[in-house]
């Protein structure tokens, strides 16, 4: 007599799915890094000025809003699962279509595509991040963006590794978003019913909004001009100018693996207020070095000081939308809006203003950061109640 093998428990399910949206984060910053790390290589193929490099930065980072707007319109009728499948194939197609280009049109093809699939993929992990938190019941954000950063860190260590390798070889990358859209993401619970988005309290979610922007113009300016900051602006080995933001995202991986412990015990204000004034210290040391290693240690520091702010600002617009999941996934998918914003400040402003000196560059967000002093208050809120005639 056979004995069939037992259920697996909810727990085991939730487990699954855990691991699952921390593969689909993790092959997000692979790819990502991966890419951003051969920008100089890109921009000497092309013969790409910083403005045009800039130009081209900002294509892709609004077609990553219209993929995210994509995805929040979807995500009134279908589950986040299937949308970040969708936006991991994608990735898997643009991929080989930026580093085997023949000609710039297919190049910029490439990243409009990549475009696309990066705002849907940044909506569908952070919507399962978000709905695997609430079932867990307790902080558990951090550790989902530092299995990106642990992707990225790997993207960043290929990089390092293969720094001569030619720019088709990272086209074999694509089986990693592959093997990651066949995971057992969670499935939505609840029927899927047509939500519309009134009543949420969209003021508190800008202030919490605001502050990821933050984040993104300092993540965003340390991963695309970090590696040509210490190229243009030191006399740095061509093989070492992936240091700008592989030990960046060693720190960031160390500060979001401890990020769920740190909040629970200290408090998401003071946790996010050390933060910054630990990240405008960093910056200063980046702008002001004397030397491409001591730009290094500023990335660095600059990587442990403001790595919690993005998954904890989704968490707080997650507790403050409240509702079902159906209701968090569309106001998620919206609320990553504010990633692009950052992105967009980081990546062109950081370009336009550091065009005679990357130093000026990074001055900007050196004192932009500050701003999360005040801004940190707005993380701490719990769910707002919204009444049920406006739900």
């Amino acid at each position: 007599m056979t004995i069939p093998d037992a259920a697996p428990t909810p727990s085991v399910h939730l487990a699954r799915s855990r691991r699952a949206a921390q593969v689909a984060f993790a092959t997000q910053g692979l790819v990502y890094i991966s890419l951003t790390a051969r920008l100089p290589r890109f921009q000497d193929r092309w013969n790409l000025s910083d403005l045009g490099l800039s130009g081209l930065l900002l294509m892709m980072v609004l077609l990553a809003g219209v993929g995210s707007v994509v995805a929040e319109n979807l995500a009134k009728r279908h589950p986040s699962g299937r949308l970040l499948r969708g936006g991991l194939v994608l990735i898997a197609v643009a991929l080989p279509i930026i580093t085997t280009a023949p000609a710039m049109p297919f190049f910029i093809l490439g990243l409009a595509l990549y475009g696309v699939a990066l705002g849907a993929v940044d909506a569908g992990t952070n919507m399962q991040a978000v709905a695997l938190e609430h079932a867990y019941g307790r902080p558990i954000l951090p550790s989902f963006h530092g299995a990106w950063t642990l992707g990225g860190v790997i993207g960043g260590a290929l990089a390092l590794a293969l720094g001569g390798a030619p720019l088709w070889a990272d086209a074999f990358l694509l089986v990693v978003p592959l093997i990651a859209a066949a995971g057992p993401l969670l499935p939505r619970v609840g029927a899927t019913v047509d939500v519309g988005l009134g009543g949420i309290p969209w003021r508190p979610i800008l202030l919490v909004g605001l502050g990821m922007v933050l984040f993104y113009m300092v993540d965003t300016a340390v991963q695309t001009w970090g590696p040509i900051y210490l190229d243009d602006v030191f006399p740095t080995p061509h093989h070492l100018v992936a240091l700008a933001t592989f030990p960046y995202l060693l720190a960031s991986l160390v500060t979001r693996l401890s990020g769920d412990a740190l909040v629970t015990r200290h408090g998401v204000v003071p946790v996010l207020r050390i933060g910054a004034v630990v990240a405008c210290a960093a910056l200063a040391v980046v702008v002001f070095a004397p030397s491409w290693p001591v730009a290094v240690v500023g990335f660095t520091v600059l990587g442990a000081g403001v790595a919690v702010i993005a998954p904890l600002s989704f968490s707080a617009a997650a507790r403050i939308a409240g509702g079902s999941q159906q209701r968090v996934d569309a106001v998620i998918a919206r609320f990553n809006q504010f990633n692009y914003v950052g992105a967009l400040l980081g990546s062109v402003m950081t370009g336009v203003f550091g065009s005679s000196s990357l130093r000026i560059g990074f001055a900007v967000p050196m004192v932009l950061i500050l701003a999360m002093l005040p801004l940190a208050r707005a993380f701490a809120v719990t769910t707002v109640e919204v009444p049920a005639r406006q739900r």
